[in-house]
């Protein structure tokens, strides 16, 4: 038997609406209330399941106005549980205001292990080592998604998209990066699941007719990460006004590497600047 909590954080199916565990059933079955994004699509998942819980409203538009309704239904004794449209609550959805209310009232809660767009990618890709860093959804800005670019060049890196945005974030990947190889799923778990891995160039050319669904995409770490990056730092320095001997003095203090070398990488660089 499991130990009971006064809340719980629901993991729900990304598309497959079978893809719940047999413990999120029952949980879902026994507490007092079920919190979620959007009644309507967690009341089809209930349904499916022969689930009658009573649903409320939790969004990012009513998040803090729901955090004291809930906290006084906990002290009232009823058990509630926190779900999202798809995949695990606080994951780049609501939830992160009511666990920190909950940790300063001293009341328990755990999360359920289950579904998760970024761990079901990830375990399908082709890739070296286990190293990848999660950014959430990518930023709209240009010159954001260069800076994201530039400072996770030494490592694989995970966002989220939209349809109508990918391909043009993509491209400014390209712009800054050349053309690497990223992989780019989209679908998952649902009947077109579509998982693409190559050159951006041609991932561009494959979607050129637009693309559509939950996207999410992972950029290959550079090769030559650490010269990559060494080299995107040379140029932002450059930029800002320092002289090559001022570049060569910060980078090689700040990262322990031989000033000389610095020094001549610098001049290269700034040459074709």
């Amino acid at each position: 038997m499991s130990r009971e909590f006064d809340f719980y954080i629901v993991p729900t199916p990304i598309g497959n609406i079978k893809d719940i565990t047999l413990r999120a059933i029952e949980v879902l079955k026994s507490v007092d209330l079920i919190a979620c994004e959007d009644t309507r699509t967690t009341q089809n998942l209930l349904n499916f399941h022969g689930i009658s819980t009573k649903c409320i409203s939790y969004h990012k538009f009513n998040e803090k106005e729901r955090v004291n309704f809930i906290l006084n239904e906990i002290r009232n004794g009823k058990k509630i549980a926190l779900v999202p449209d798809a995949g695990t609550p606080t994951i780049c959805d609501p939830g992160g205001v009511i666990i920190e209310a909950l940790k300063e009232n001293s009341f328990s809660y755990t999360s359920l292990p289950g579904a998760s767009a970024v761990t079901t990618f990830v375990s399908m890709l082709p890739r070296s080592g286990e190293e990848f860093t999660f950014i959430g959804f990518i930023p709209r800005g240009e010159g954001q998604i260069k800076k994201i670019s530039k400072k996770y060049a030494d490592r694989n890196f995970v966002f989220y998209d939209s349809p109508n945005r990918i391909l043009e974030s993509i491209k400014v990947i390209k712009q800054t990066r050349g053309d690497i190889e990223i992989s780019l799923g989209r679908e998952l778990s649902k009947l077109y699941e579509e998982v693409v891995t190559d050159k951006i160039s041609n991932i561009s050319e494959y979607f050129k007719d637009g693309i559509k669904g939950e996207i999410v995409c992972m950029v290959y770490a550079d090769k030559n990460s650490d010269e990559t990056k060494l080299d995107y730092m040379i140029k932002d320095l450059n930029k800002k006004g320092y002289s090559n001997s001022d570049i060569s003095t910060i980078l090689s203090t700040l990262f322990d590497l031989n000033k000389n070398k610095i020094y001549k990488r610098t001049l290269e660089i700034t040459k074709t600047a």
